[in-house]
């Protein structure tokens, strides 16, 4: 069974850290690259941050750039999340996703451009 399973959610104050993690099963994880995108209550989900395939490129939203760092265990088909400085902004439902396109060459930041997706995990950030 193809599945993503993101875990490592949770309640944080303000400035705190956590570290998210997305669990591949089923796929040639090594040959996709991966992305995180979060969803806050009456908003559209948005585009976080992404890794390449090799993890010889990432990406990240101008909102988390310098706070969150994405990363990838191709061996343990896991990709990461490392949210440090958190703010109330950041709190949502953080979701995990797959590139459609193996081994692609560019990294994209458009969600439909990635076809699997995990159940989401919840962050929350109390001022």
């Amino acid at each position: 069974q193809v599945q993503l399973v993101e875990s490592g959610g949770g309640l944080v104050q303000d400035g705190g850290s956590l570290r998210l993690s997305c669990a591949a099963s089923g796929l040639t994880f090594s040959s996709y690259a991966m992305g995180w995108f979060r969803q806050a209550p009456g908003k559209e989900r948005q585009f976080v941050a992404a890794i390449k395939y090799n993890s010889d490129n990432t990406a990240y939203a101008e909102s988390v750039k310098g706070r969150f760092t994405i990363s990838r265990d191709n061996v343990k088909n896991t990709v990461y999340l490392q949210m440090n400085s958190l703010k109330p902004e950041d709190t949502a439902v953080y979701y995990c996703a797959r590139d459609r396109y193996m081994r692609s060459s560019r990294l994209s930041t458009v969600r439909s451009t990635y076809n699997l997706w995990g159940q989401g995990t919840q962050v929350t950030v109390s001022s």
